[in-house]
């Protein structure tokens, strides 16, 4: 028993719903694509989960939130899949892939075969007995990847309506978690081994500011330490957390969020893999032709650094999955992607973004006893990472676009002192590649174009009175 396809998107998470939209505007014909998902649901916006979905008030649920909506294009339901032609293989899981003969073997026994395959797999929640810890599945205790883990941690929260949560983790899912969880009027505290929260991106500054902020809610922070065992009750759920210090945390439920690790565990030896994931070309193609990889579980090259990279978060999963079905529909005339990493978060009223690399040195700008701050990355002389909390539209338009150009910076102080100034002044009026008087060897970037401190300097001080007044005068807007 088996189905034949020309496309098979295997995964159905936010890639997949972006590559079936961009299908469908290059012509796809009726009956040609195939998504096969593990999860019983057509494809949605995964960061719905940990935002909207965990809401006390007017919660965000399908299909309010499935694919494209959060890039404002059209909404994918069943309906609309159905409409385009595109069949739907849902609740499946595929137990192997046979490259050689272009098919795959899901776990009911059916074959389903393909010309190509976009692996947009992406990738799991690292789970708590990886690391020795029995009692992790107890009942109470939940992760957050999936629909699933989504509807058993809202069914906890109505549970223990004032109880007490340990989160496991102060990355990304403990941070939206926990402040979920304590508009839920759950007492919350975070556990996680770093000296601050959200280690692998925020500077101590940075990090400083948002655990004073959660505190303010409510939230208690331990932190340098880990969890050792659970202490579990007769009913075998969790009664309280034991630390490695010994301190004992009494709780209703537990939140981990202790990261992700890609799903390849089908494609090895079959595939390239490189920095955890599938390694592709700048087309999002494999080291197997008929084979491309998108979102989290492809590490592909980032040219703006010059080297291959995984980066998780669904900015690119969508953009990566649409350029690699534009590379597959018209192969010709498609460029090598060329991606801005890019990362952001929304809780309680705090909303960041953060484009580029946070590689080098940093230099802290804005008001951090206020409500808008920021911060760049410093390279090898070039401008390589901005940061900015509190900004509106054009202020983050205005980030990204100064660290896309990678000026070069040859005053820090100057730098500092104009803050996100800087950024406005350059988006204003971008400038021009120059080769300056006197050219400092690190500067010297082989086929890039040199962008000159003392060649923006001029346009940027004549920006930065009145972009400062913008700024700190402005009525607030958010995005």
């Amino acid at each position: 028993m088996g189905r034949a396809f020309v496309y098979v998107i295997l995964g159905g998470g936010v890639a997949a719903g972006y590559a079936a939209l961009e299908f469908t505007k290059r012509g796809v014909s009726h009956g040609e694509l195939c998504i096969i998902s593990e999860e019983p649901v057509a494809p949605y916006e995964r960061p719905a989960l940990s935002k909207g979905f965990l809401l006390p008030e007017d919660p965000s649920r399908l299909p309010s939130f499935h694919t494209c909506v959060g890039a404002n294009e059209e909404r994918l339901t069943p309906k609309w899949y159905k409409e385009q032609g595109i069949e739907l293989v849902l609740g499946t899981q595929v137990k192997s892939a046979d490259f050689r003969r272009k098919t795959l073997l899901t776990a009911a026994g059916e074959t389903i075969s393909y010309k190509i395959l976009i692996i947009a797999t992406g990738a799991r929640a690292l789970k708590l007995e990886e690391f020795g810890v029995k009692g992790s599945d107890a009942e109470n205790v939940c992760y957050l990847r999936d629909m699933g883990d989504a509807n058993t941690l809202v069914d906890l929260m109505k549970s223990f309506p004032g109880g007490n949560a340990v989160v496991i983790g102060g990355g990304y899912i403990g941070m939206e978690c926990a402040a979920s969880l304590v508009i839920n009027k759950i007492n919350v505290t975070m556990v996680f081994p770093e000296e601050h929260c959200m280690a692998r991106l925020f500077t101590p500054k940075i990090a400083s500011y948002y655990e004073d902020y959660y505190k303010s809610k409510g939230v208690r922070f331990i932190k340098g330490t880990v969890l050792s065992s659970f202490e579990i009750d007769s009913d075998g759920k969790v009664a309280a957390v034991i630390l490695k210090d010994g301190s004992r945390l009494p709780s209703d439920m537990v939140v981990v969020g202790i990261g992700i690790r890609p799903n390849t565990s089908l494609f090895e030896g079959q595939l390239t893999l490189e920095k955890g994931g599938i390694k592709v070309n700048g087309k999002m193609q494999s080291s197997n032709s008929s084979v491309y990889a998108v979102g989290d579980v492809a590490a592909f090259p980032v040219k703006l650094f010059g080297e291959i990279r995984r980066l998780e978060h669904v900015d690119s999963a969508r953009k990566s999955a649409r350029h690699a079905v534009a590379a597959i529909m018209e192969p010709n005339k498609m460029s090598e992607f060329d991606y801005l990493p890019f990362f952001y978060s929304r809780v309680f009223a705090l909303s960041w973004q953060f484009y580029g690399d946070n590689a080098g040195e940093v230099i802290h700008f804005g008001d951090f006893s206020g409500s808008t701050f920021g911060a760049y990355w410093v390279n090898k002389g070039h401008l390589v990472g901005s940061f900015l909390e509190g900004g509106t539209k054009d202020e983050y338009e205005a980030i990204a676009k100064v660290t896309r150009l990678k000026p070069a910076i040859e005053n820090i102080g100057e730098l500092e002192r104009q803050g996100l100034g800087f950024a406005l002044a350059i988006s204003q009026k971008p400038p021009q590649p120059t080769v300056p008087v006197n050219v400092r060897e690190a500067d010297l970037i082989v086929g890039k174009p040199i962008y000159a401190w003392h060649a923006t300097a001029g346009v940027a001080l004549a920006a930065s009175i009145a972009a400062f007044a913008y700024w700190y005068g402005r009525r607030r807007r958010r995005w």
